[in-house]
């Protein structure tokens, strides 16, 4: 099998695979049943992200081009490594930070990345006192993650100080290393979904550079509550039916009333998981003898959030 990369019209990048050199994939490439998935792995260490179709499919595509493209080199053909710096828009609380550390992960196991260390970054972490200070700090930073994933959440504040303000000498200096090191590592920029469009907009050579972009769409109630179950799965316990429905009420009242810049999501969930947990405990102190399921059993009265 052979395969053209294009890009789409969003910047993104696109896979499609054609039958030319039927042969050679025929010759180098054992015969695989009917159940045969390439991507198997990918689905199970993806499996716990609710929702994010977008998101599997893009690793899905990175990872058959990098596949295809190393068929494609044996064969002598044409090869061209992927740039696959990302910006990644969301509300707070739907997994931004999670996904970038996980991807972090997959990359260096697909070998795309040979490091695959997670740094996460904020403006303090790159914005110096005096002029070339900045610069200097971004340099570093940018070294620190050299073979893995430079993550900058809240990506805008390096706009937002105005003339005088040296966050654009940080931009200036990410921007210079996304070209002359667009293989070595992956930056990740996020940010509410309004506030990083403007920061688009601060110099002429950003958006270009991104050709992944990943919005985060605001969980439904029911992924909510799958979240909720997996959290509290994760904790060894369990939530009875009348706790998933005072939650699922709790849930919907918060994202009705709440604007949804307000409504953290996920994160919303953990904290009532948190805290759920530890009113639990509270309640079993009272008794001197516990079941196995008693243990493990979150209940209405444990959900404080009335």
């Amino acid at each position: 099998m052979d395969s053209q990369v294009s890009l789409r019209r969003n910047g993104q990048i696109n896979i499609v695979l054609s039958e030319r050199d039927k042969n050679l994939d025929e010759k180098n490439t054992p015969m695989k049943s009917n159940s045969y998935d390439p991507f198997l792995k990918i689905d199970q260490d993806f499996s716990s992200f609710v929702g994010m179709s977008n998101l599997k499919e893009t690793v899905k595509e990175i990872y058959a081009n990098m596949h295809i493209n190393s068929k494609r080199e044996r064969a002598g053909l044409k090869t061209q490594k992927q740039v696959l710096h990302m910006l990644f828009k969301g509300n707070p609380g739907t997994g931004k930070t999670t996904v970038a550390r996980k991807l972090a992960k997959a990359f260096y196991e697909m070998e795309i990345l040979p490091k695959g260390q997670f740094i996460e970054a904020e403006r303090a972490d790159l914005v110096g006192e005096y002029i070339g200070h900045t610069a200097q700090k971004t340099r570093d930073l940018i070294a620190k993650a050299m073979g893995g994933v430079l993550f900058i959440d809240e990506a805008y504040s390096l706009g937002r100080g105005g003339e005088k303000d040296f966050g654009k000498e940080a931009i200036d200096t990410l921007v210079k290393h996304m070209e002359d090191s667009h293989n070595q590592f992956i930056l990740i920029l996020a940010g509410y979904p309004r506030e990083m469009d403007e920061f688009l907009t601060l110099n002429p050579g950003l958006t270009s550079r991104f050709p992944i972009v990943l919005d985060f769409e605001d969980y439904s109630i029911d992924q909510l509550v799958e979240i909720a179950r997996q959290m509290a799965a994760e904790r060894e316990y369990q939530l009875s039916k009348e706790a998933e429905w005072k939650l699922r009420d709790h849930l919907l009242k918060q994202k009705q009333t709440q604007h949804y810049r307000n409504f953290s999501n996920a994160r919303l969930v953990r904290n009532l998981i948190e805290k759920a947990i530890r009113k639990h405990a509270v309640r079993l102190m009272e008794k001197n003898h516990h079941t196995t399921k008693e243990l493990m059993t979150i209940t209405r009265i444990d959900l404080s959030i009335d």
